[in-house]
């Protein structure tokens, strides 16, 4: 029988294995939100090169029943009338109320829609602005109104790539004849982006 090898040596191809693994199927599961999140940094960075500032908006008006405003006003009765009668998309973000009006805004990435109601007579005015896909994409990348799901999904995001980010570094140092070489590219690239913030941005 050959002799076992070298626990050392045991050791070193195992741990190169891990690496290996972990740094293939992490950009594997994380390549979808890795993509999204490159791709819509660039469409962040120049909004006007994609129509992301362009919005459409569109006043409307109504009248609610004078009762849902008398008193103590029921909001999710109102909201969820309001949601039905024009389809409005999003979460209630705000819904202010003093002694002669209500004011509430619903929000979601690429929209929202602001009403104002008169509590006498129960009449309203909306305004809902609503943007393109690039937009919706942008407001995604920063969380904008998108929920806690979303909120999640970003940081699970995150993390996904640090690792992989940590897997492919240590991964190089079980490659000996570019190890030199890939530590001083990550040099390379650290200074280059301290350099740019440091000269151009503080």
């Amino acid at each position: 029988m050959p002799p076992d090898p070298k626990p050392s040596r045991w050791l070193y191809r195992k741990s190169a294995a891990a690496f290996r693994w972990l740094h293939i199927y992490l950009s594997m599961l994380s390549f979808a939100s890795l993509m999204f999140f490159a791709l819509t940094g660039i469409t962040l960075n120049h909004p006007t090169w994609f129509g992301g500032s362009v919005q459409n908006v569109v006043d409307q008006s109504g009248q609610l029943p004078t009762q849902l405003l008398a008193g103590e006003v029921d909001e999710l009765e109102i909201a969820e009338t309001l949601r039905a009668e024009h389809r409005l998309k999003g979460r209630v973000k705000e819904f202010e109320t003093d002694d002669y009006e209500c004011m509430l805004v619903f929000k979601s990435p690429g929209y929202a829609a602001d009403v104002f109601i008169d509590r006498e007579t129960g009449n309203y005015s909306l305004t809902v602005t609503s943007s393109n896909a690039v937009a919706i994409m942008n407001d995604l990348h920063k969380g904008r109104d998108s929920g806690p799901a979303w909120s999640l999904l970003i940081d699970g995001s995150a993390i996904l790539m640090a690792i992989m980010s940590l897997s492919g570094f240590g991964l190089l140092f079980y490659l000996k004849k570019r190890r030199v070489a890939g530590v001083l590219t990550a040099l390379a690239g650290t200074i280059a982006v301290l350099a740019v913030w440091i000269l151009g941005v503080a």
